[in-house]
Order: structure tokens, then C-alpha cells, then sequence
């Protein structure tokens, strides 16, 4: 039997450390097809390329993937991009990361890791996309190694739920002081922004996003809690936004 074919991509483009880390476990589970973007496109969510072409190029920077391509898309691009031309068969899995930096609570919305991996799931394909609490380039993967592949297997042995893809943060911490994996929900946590007012040399008005992250949610079994208690936080996300519950609330449209 033919081994699982694993779809690899992120968002911190196709040299970070993070993607070589996973790529060099997913070597150990199936055969590899990598499809990523040339450059970093943290923070682009969702987007998509429409009023410029994309290019698919075959790339070579270490031994292990049977097949792997840059493109000058963004995350979600290389998935859709990759799906038509860089795989014979559909993938048994996509995953996507590591990314260097947290996507929990409203990070998911925005998060370039996590569009790629929802991408996988409009597909049907068991998709997790896999987050650091670091954003060093230089720091220890190690754990996080672990992790991932654990993650994986498990995903290619038992599937997902239709329509599901996990939402995977890891603590920075070494493999002894991780505490284990808690299934979570997300963190109704939230980011204030701000715009410094800056002036260029030629006397025009510019603004650089600043801010902070607030931690408004106080409950236990979110994202936010478990990665601070030194657990690996699983949430399962969804692409359907509908807000099933209101539903009936708001009948009142029809009449």
C-alpha cells in the first residue's frame, strides 16, 4: 500500500525554520508534496491573489520532500494552488506551520497559518495548522517536533470530523516541562489597536500599526489558559460562521 501523502505549507515562507521542522517530521509519517510561499504573509488570513499571476516553482533546499514549490502567492494560494497542479491524488492530510508565533483566541482570524489550514478543510482534507509561543527564528523546535508529529499520526489514523480543522499552539517550554495536550476552546481575548503618526522625509503622513493583546476571558478551558499553564492547546475550528443559535431569534426578518 502506498504510504499517507502529506500536504505541507505555512505562512512564514518556505526557508523558516518552523516549515523545515515540520516538513523533516511529516518525512517520517508519509510522502511529502511542500507548496509555500517565497515570502512571509503572516497576518493575511484568508486572502487570496487575484489581479496578479502566480508562479509554481520547483525548489530544493534539503533532502526529504518527494516533491516541493515556492509561489509568490499567499498561504491560502499555495493550498489551492498546490491542490490543482502540484498532487496526483488528494492528500490524506495538510498541515501547516510551524508557525513562529501564537495563533490562539481572535489571532486565528487573521492568521495566515490558519486560512491555509481552513483552505485544506473546504477541500475535505484533514487539515491542522501547528503554532509556536516564540517568534525567535532561532529558538529549540524540539518539543514542538514532538508534537507535531504526535498530532499528525493521530489525525491520519482516526481522520476529522467533516468541515474541521485544529488549530494546534504549542508552549515554549522543553519536552519534560510540557504537561500534555488539552482540547480547548477559543479565547474570547482580543487585540486594542493603535496607529503611531509618523512623517516621512517628504513631509507626508504615515501610520504603523502598534497595541497590545487584552486577556478579557478568565475561563479554564480556553487556548489562552491552557498555553499558559504549559499545555499544547488544541481547538477545533470551523469555515461555517453561522451563528446556529440566533437563528430562531431572528424569524422576526421573515414576517
Amino acid at each position: 500500500m502506498s504510504k499517507p501523502l502529506i500536504f505541507v505549507t505555512n505562512d512564514d515562507g518556505i526557508t523558516a525554520p518552523g516549515i523545515r521542522a515540520l516538513i523533516e517530521m511529516m518525512n517520517q509519517l508519509g510522502d511529502v508534496v511542500v507548496v509555500a510561499p517565497d515570502r512571509v504573509h503572516s497576518g493575511k488570513g484568508h486572502a487570496v491573489t487575484i489581479h496578479q499571476p502566480l508562479h509554481l516553482d520547483p525548489i530544493t533546499i534539503d533532502d526529504g520532500p518527494q516533491k516541493e514549490f515556492k509561489t509568490n502567492g499567499m498561504p491560502v494560494d499555495a493550498v489551492k494552488l498546490g491542490l490543482a497542479h502540484a498532487v496526483d491524488r488528494k492528500p490524506d492530510l495538510l498541515v501547516s506551520g510551524l508557525n513562529h508565533g501564537v495563533n490562539n483566541s481572535v489571532n486565528v482570524l487573521y492568521s495566515g497559518t490558519m486560512g491555509a489550514a481552513i483552505e485544506g478543510a473546504i477541500e475535505g482534507i484533514p487539515s491542522i495548522g501547528f503554532s509556536l509561543d516564540n517568534y525567535d527564528w532561532e529558538a529549540g523546535l524540539e518539543a514542538a517536533k514532538f508534537y507535531m508529529k504526535k498530532i499528525a499520526s493521530q489525525v491520519l489514523q482516526n481522520g476529522l470530523p467533516e468541515g474541521i480543522a485544529l488549530n494546534v499552539n504549542i508552549p515554549y517550554l522543553s519536552l519534560d516541562e510540557i504537561k500534555g495536550i488539552k482540547i480547548a476552546r477559543q479565547a474570547m481575548d482580543k487585540w486594542n489597536e493603535t496607529y503611531d503618526k509618523r512623517t516621512n522625509p517628504f513631509g507626508r503622513d504615515y501610520y504603523w500599526l502598534n497595541g497590545n493583546f487584552t486577556y478579557e476571558d478568565k475561563g479554564l478551558d480556553t487556548d489562552v489558559y491552557a498555553l499558559k499553564n504549559g499545555y499544547v492547546s488544541i481547538v477545533p475550528v470551523q469555515f461555517d460562521l453561522t451563528a446556529h443559535k440566533v437563528i430562531d431569534q431572528l424569524r422576526d426578518f421573515e414576517k
